[in-house]
C-alpha cells in the first residue's frame, strides 16, 4: 500500500486562499457538532467545492486526482470490492496494475480504510483521489444497492416461507424486510433521477426496470413470491384493494427519501403472470418550474407570457404522454400565482402541489368528474382555471365556455402538433364556433435528451442524418440572411455521469400557434384545411422539427435524437 502523510486540510485551504480563518472556525464548530469529516462539512456549507478539496488533498499527498465522470470503468472489476465496504470507506476499484489495484478514495488519509480495502481485495492498493459526490454517484449506478436488495429479498422470502404474505407482514414496521426492500428500491431510483419504476412479472422472475431520461434500464429481478409481497405492500401503501387482482387500479402515496418528500402515483394492471405495476415519481423539491427555465425559443416565450396576461381565453398545451405538458402548465400557473388571482385546478391526479392554488382531485367512483367539478368551479369566482386534460366533449365545452365568459383557462390535449388542436376538438364533438372563439393559443411540445457535458465530443453523423440536417438547414437563414450551416456535431460517448448512455437530462422542443382573425374564421366554418395552411405559415420558423435542429446547432443534442423527437407520432 502506498504510504500517505497526514496534514491539516483546513490550514492548507486557508494558506491557498480558498478559505478564510473565520470560515474555517465556523466549519470546525460544525464538524465538532455533527462529527462529520471536515471536507464534507466545507462542501455542505458551500465554503469550498468538492473539486477544490480533492485537488488540494491530491497535491498535498502527491497522489493523482481523477475526474471519475470521464473514467470508463469495468463493472466486474469495481464489484470485486463488496458494496458494503465501498460505501463505508468511500472506495472504488477503478483499474488494475501489475503490482496491485488502483482504488479511488474520497479520503485517502484514512489509512484504516485502505487496510480494510486491501484485505478485502487480497491485493496491494494504490490510492487515487476523487470527490465524494462523484464516487458515490458511480457506486449508486454500478452497485445499485444490489447486495442490500438481494439480502432483503432473501429475508422477505424467509419470512414468507411456503405461505403468501400475511396482512401483519405487509403492514410491518420500518424494520420489516419488505419495508426495507421498498425503501432500498426508492433510494436507488431517486439517486439515479428515475421518473418511473416498472415492476413486470414474468413466468420465472419479476423484473424491475427504471425509466431514466425517457429510456428504460434493467435494475433487478426477484423471485415471483417476493415480488408478490412487494406489490401487495405497495398496494397497501396506496390504499388499494389488495384482494382485487383481476382489475386495474390506480392510487398514490407519499414517502420521504433522504429528507425529500416524494409523491408516487401507482397503476396496477393484471397480466398473464401477475399484476404489473408502474410508479411515477414526483419529487416535490424538483417541482419549482418557471417558464424562463423551460428553454423555449424567445419568440415563443414572449407570446406565451403575453397570452397568459390576457383576462380570458383557452391556452392548450399538446403533446404525447410524458412530454412535460403538466410541467409547462404549472410553470404557467407559477407565473400567474399571486394574492390578487384566484386559481383553481381540476386534475386526475393532482401531480404538483403549489401553495396559493385551490387544487381539486376528480374521483369518478363517487361521480366527482371533470365536468361536475368544472361547473362547481365556475361558481367559486375563479380568475384562472387549470383543467388537467380535455378528455371528452363535455369537459372541453365547459372549459371553452369558461374561456369565452371572462376566465383564463389552461389545459392539455393529445395531438401530433399545434395545428391539430382544432381538428381534435372537432372530433370530440365541440361545435366549431366554440373552438374558434374560445381558443387563444396552442403550444405543442416534446422532450429530447441532452448530450452529457462530461463526455461530450465532436462526431460525424450517419449519411441519412446528414441528409436530414441538410434538408432542414436549406430552409433556414442566419440573422443577416445567409444560409444556415452546421460547423460540427456533438454527442456523448458514454461515461459514469450519464450511465454510459451519452445523454444526461432532457429539454423541450416547441411550436406554437396564436389565433388570428383568419384562423378564427376558418375554424368557425369547420374549414380545417384552410386553418392548417394558415397555421403552418404562422409557425414556419418555429416548428417542433426546427426547434430540434436549433438544439443540434447549439451542440445540445444529436441528430438522431432530434429526428426521433420531431417525428410525428
Amino acid at each position: 500500500m502506498t504510504q500517505v502523510r497526514k496534514f491539516r486540510l483546513g490550514e492548507v485551504l486557508v494558506q491557498q486562499g480558498l478559505l478564510s480563518l473565520h470560515q474555517l472556525e465556523q466549519a470546525l464548530a460544525e464538524q465538532k457538532r455533527t462529527g462529520r469529516k471536515l471536507g464534507r462539512v466545507l462542501s455542505d456549507m458551500n465554503l469550498v467545492t468538492d473539486q477544490a478539496i480533492g485537488l488540494t488533498i491530491a497535491e498535498q499527498l502527491k497522489l493523482p486526482f481523477l475526474d471519475l465522470a470521464r473514467r470508463e470503468l469495468n463493472p466486474e472489476l469495481v464489484m470485486r470490492l463488496p458494496e458494503t465496504l465501498a460505501r463505508r470507506h468511500r472506495a472504488l476499484v477503478i483499474g488494475q496494475q501489475d503490482d496491485g489495484l488502483l482504488v479511488a478514495f474520497s479520503d485517502p488519509m484514512d489509512t484504516f480504510a485502505q487496510d480494510e480495502v486491501a484485505r478485502a481485495l487480497h491485493s496491494m492498493v494504490h490510492p487515487v483521489v476523487v470527490t465524494e459526490k462523484a464516487l458515490m454517484d458511480v457506486v449508486d449506478r454500478i452497485y445499485q444497492r444490489r447486495e442490500q436488495a438481494a439480502g432483503l429479498a432473501e429475508e422477505v422470502a424467509a419470512d414468507l416461507g411456503p405461505a403468501v404474505a400475511s396482512l401483519e407482514m405487509l403492514a410491518g414496521t420500518e424494520d420489516a424486510p419488505i419495508v426495507k426492500l421498498i425503501t432500498s428500491i426508492f433510494d436507488t431510483a431517486v439517486a439515479q433521477l428515475v421518473s418511473d419504476i416498472h415492476i413486470e412479472p414474468q413466468e420465472r422472475q419479476t423484473f424491475i426496470r427504471f425509466r431514466i431520461d425517457g429510456v428504460l434500464h434493467q435494475h433487478s429481478a426477484y423471485d415471483p413470491k417476493v415480488s408478490m409481497a412487494l406489490i401487495q405492500r405497495l398496494k397497501l401503501m396506496s390504499n388499494l384493494d389488495i384482494s382485487e387482482k383481476r382489475l386495474p387500479q390506480d392510487g398514490r402515496f407519499q414517502t420521504a427519501i433522504n429528507g425529500s418528500p416524494i409523491d408516487i402515483r401507482i397503476s396496477t394492471l393484471p397480466t398473464q403472470y401477475g399484476e404489473s405495476v408502474v410508479m411515477r415519481l414526483l419529487i416535490q423539491s424538483n417541482q419549482k418550474a418557471n417558464l424562463d427555465a423551460l428553454n423555449m425559443p424567445p419568440a415563443i416565450l414572449s407570446r406565451v407570457k403575453l397570452a397568459l396576461s390576457a383576462p380570458s381565453g383557452l391556452i392548450l398545451v399538446t403533446g404525447p404522454t410524458g412530454s412535460g405538458k403538466t410541467t409547462t402548465l404549472y410553470a404557467a400557473l407559477a407565473e400567474l400565482n399571486d394574492s390578487e388571482t384566484k386559481i383553481i385546478t381540476v386534475e386526475d391526479p393532482v401531480e404538483y402541489r403549489l401553495p396559493g392554488l385551490n387544487q381539486v382531485q376528480v374521483y369518478d367512483k363517487i361521480d366527482l368528474t371533470f365536468s361536475r367539478v368544472l361547473r362547481a368551479c365556475l361558481r367559486q369566482d375563479p380568475d384562472v382555471l387549470l383543467v388537467g386534460e380535455m378528455r371528452d366533449q363535455e369537459t372541453a365545452e365547459i372549459g371553452l365556455r369558461a374561456a369565452m365568459t371572462g376566465h383564463l383557462v389552461v389545459s392539455t390535449l393529445h395531438t401530433n402538433d399545434a395545428a391539430g388542436a382544432v381538428l381534435r376538438l372537432s372530433d370530440m364533438g365541440v361545435p366549431p364556433y366554440m373552438a374558434a372563439l374560445g381558443l387563444r393559443l396552442v403550444l405543442a411540445q416534446r422532450l429530447v435528451r441532452v448530450v452529457c457535458d462530461s463526455c461530450r465530443m465532436p462526431y460525424e453523423p450517419a449519411a441519412h442524418e446528414h441528409e436530414w440536417m441538410a434538408k432542414e438547414l436549406s430552409t433556414m437563414q442566419t440573422e443577416d440572411g445567409a444560409p444556415m450551416q452546421q460547423a460540427s456535431y456533438f454527442k456523448g460517448v458514454g461515461c459514469n455521469s450519464c450511465h454510459q448512455t451519452g445523454y444526461r437530462g432532457r429539454t423541450g422542443i416547441y411550436e406554437m400557434i396564436e389565433m388570428t382573425p383568419e384562423m378564427t374564421h376558418a375554424a368557425s366554418q369547420g374549414d380545417h384545411v384552410t386553418f392548417s395552411e394558415i397555421a403552418q405559415k404562422q409557425f414556419a420558423n418555429y416548428t417542433l422539427k426546427r426547434d430540434a435542429v436549433r438544439l443540434v446547432l447549439a451542440g445540445r443534442t444529436t441528430v438522431a435524437e432530434a429526428m426521433r423527437a420531431s417525428t410525428p407520432i
